[in-house]
């Protein structure tokens, strides 16, 4: 192939889909036995990068089933070489234990959890990102925001997955405009990578939040992509979350030069949410998500309470009752409620500077 170096052989599989699925990773795998390969290349978004991983997971243990790899710790045993390049900000992949796989003919999707996932080198070349389309450069850019942001609120958080999320939401606060306004500039580019590894280090060593399996059910059920869900739903739970998460929402706002240091938290907290949806609105993401129907709103809800519940680090736990009226709140929009009127201390905070690359192993 060209571009190759000589003496170097290898094969190529390029029909990942945006939620991959089992067939994609048997096709792959396929691929990697008959070509008798030795390591794999994840070239790509999340999708690419669960894409690998599984296949990996399913070289190693030719005799289990896909499905039953399913949860945590299913799998327990070295993968082949993994090599992860991003071609997108967002998903963290590249740090995480993590891989989703999409079981289309269920229209079910599931996670797989385990330390064996977890690629040997991460690759972040700003070069591979330049030109990459407004729509992904926003929600990846978001579903990276919502890592690093619900890490900062849980309750399961470490001085090293603060300090990371910190790190990724100066750095998307500065950054994500830019790239999304010129998607030449090379600072932003590196920026928005070292983000996004930044908060993928953040949320994959203090666990998940409430609004994770909400875009993983939505990926299977409709096929809306995971960033876009995120960048719709972040909002919705820091305004339900209220008082619980005023504290740290502030705290960070304040760290990333949002905000003058002596605010009120309550509204400082109602700045931060109100970027958020400022920046929703000036890269063009929906809202709310269409494909939403309101007749398995109920059972959607039920699965995702008993998935979060006990075990979500979040501010506040919901049960399924709950969960429902979060729905109901973004049907409500689809109908054309507005917003409530802005608190004036969250006027004016959408732009910002810059910052720089990082290559990491």
């Amino acid at each position: 192939m060209q571009g190759i170096p000589r003496g170097i052989r290898c094969a190529v599989y390029d029909k990942v889909v945006a939620n991959p699925t089992i067939t994609n990773i048997e096709e792959a795998r396929t691929l990697y036995l008959e070509s008798g390969t030795k390591a794999i290349i994840a070239f790509g978004g999340g999708s690419a990068m669960d894409c690998a991983k599984v296949t990996g997971a399913c070289i190693v243990k030719p005799n289990k089933p896909i499905h039953k790899m399913k949860g945590l710790l299913r799998i327990c045993k070295k993968l082949p070489l993994l090599i992860a390049v991003l071609t997108t900000a967002g998903t963290g992949s590249e740090t995480t234990l993590a891989a989703v796989i999409t079981d289309s003919g269920a229209k079910h999707k599931y996670p797989i959890n385990d330390f064996s996932l977890i690629p040997r080198y991460a690759v972040l070349d700003y070069h591979v990102t330049l030109g990459l389309p407004k729509n992904i450069t926003t929600t990846t850019g978001m579903d990276a925001l919502t890592h690093a942001v619900e890490t900062y609120i849980g309750r399961s958080t470490t001085k090293e997955t603060r300090f990371m999320a910190e790190q990724a939401t100066r750095l998307i606060y500065k950054n994500l405009k830019t790239a999304y306004d010129d998607g030449q500039n090379v600072k932003a580019r590196e920026n928005m990578l070292q983000a996004a590894y930044c908060a993928g280090i953040a949320f994959s060593r203090s666990y998940l939040a409430m609004s994770m399996p909400l875009p993983i059910l939505w990926g299977a059920k409709y096929g809306v992509p995971h960033g876009l869900a995120n960048a719709v739903i972040l909002p919705y739970f820091l305004e339900e979350y209220g008082p619980a998460c005023y504290g740290k929402l502030a705290k960070l706002a304040r760290c990333i030069g949002m905000v003058p240091k002596h605010t009120n938290d309550r509204r400082v907290a109602a700045a931060f949410i109100q970027w958020i949806k400022d920046m929703n609105q000036y890269m063009k993401i929906p809202e709310p998500i269409q494909e939403i129907r309101k007749e398995d709103i109920p059972a959607m809800a039920k699965h995702v309470a008993a998935e979060g519940n006990p075990l979500y680090p979040v501010p506040v736990l919901m049960d399924a009752g709950e969960l429902e009226i979060m729905y109901e709140k973004i049907i409500e929009k689809k109908e054309g409620k507005a917003d409530a009127g802005k608190d004036s201390e969250a006027e004016g905070v959408l732009s910002r500077g810059k910052t720089h690359y990082i290559v990491l192993p």
